[in-house]
Order: structure tokens, then C-alpha cells, then sequence
């Protein structure tokens, strides 16, 4: 059980919202900086926290760079942690090709589909959202123990 909260703690909330080129060396440094600024916020290297968001920040900058590339745009990472819950968006510019919002089993020797199995194991919750102008973002929240 965690102890309550302080008025200050209640009402802190961190933002990390940064824009990676839309490239593999982009999803790596995605997570690299996703783990740096939670190890900043004091969930360190190796914690629960910093091992789960490390996985999803990895998966969805993945994606955004394999499935939602348009070439010259890049994909948006944000990530918020407040005292309970941290939350990730990944946001690319390719909108026609939304995720389903259940993952689905892939077939047993396909070469691909099991990262948003993944996600679904990981996250609390999750969703698929348009984003506006154009695009999709990918939201994952994790509840923080």
C-alpha cells in the first residue's frame, strides 16, 4: 500500500515531449532519453518502472518508425509521470494505418505482430487515438507502485 500523498506530491506532474527523426537510430534514442529523464524524475536505471517504460517507449518508437513513417516527419514521444501513473504517447503523421485497439494473437509463424501483445501485457491501459492534424498517437499508461 502506498503512503498518501503530500499536497506538493499531488500535484506534481513531469513532462518529457521530444521529436525523434523518423529512423531506427530515432526509436534507439527515443528510449535512451525516455530512461535518462525517468532515472532524472527518481525512478532509476534497472527499477520496475524504468525496465517496463524502457520496454513500451522501445516497441511504440518501433512502430512509429516502421509503420508510421511518412518520409521528411518525424514521430513525437511524450512522457508523463505524476505520483501514481506514468504515461506514454507516441505519436507518428500516418494516419490511415491505425493498430486495432485489441491486439490480436498474430499467426504462428509470422514474422511480426507481437509487440502490441507486448504492450497489452505491460500496460494498465492502452489506446490508439487520432491526432490532430493528421496522424495517430499511441497511449500507454502504467500504474506506479
Amino acid at each position: 500500500m502506498q503512503p498518501p500523498l503530500t499536497p506538493q506530491q499531488a500535484g506534481t506532474v513531469r513532462v518529457f515531449i521530444q521529436r525523434f527523426s523518423s529512423t531506427r537510430l530515432g526509436a534507439r534514442l527515443a528510449r535512451h532519453l525516455a530512461l535518462h529523464q525517468l532515472h532524472a524524475w527518481g525512478h532509476p536505471h534497472g527499477s520496475d518502472t524504468s525496465d517496463t517504460v524502457g520496454l513500451l517507449v522501445a516497441e511504440l518508437a518501433a512502430n512509429a518508425v516502421t509503420h508510421g513513417r511518412v518520409p521528411g516527419r518525424d514521430f513525437e514521444l511524450r512522457l508523463t509521470c505524476q505520483p501514481r501513473t506514468s504515461r506514454i504517447e507516441v505519436s507518428d503523421t500516418r494516419g490511415e494505418r491505425r493498430p486495432p485497439a485489441r491486439a490480436a494473437v498474430p499467426p504462428p509463424l509470422a514474422d511480426g505482430g507481437r509487440g502490441l501483445l507486448l504492450v497489452a501485457a505491460l500496460a494498465d491501459r492502452w489506446s490508439v487515438l487520432d491526432r490532430v492534424p493528421v496522424g495517430k498517437t499511441v497511449r500507454v499508461e502504467l500504474d506506479l507502485k
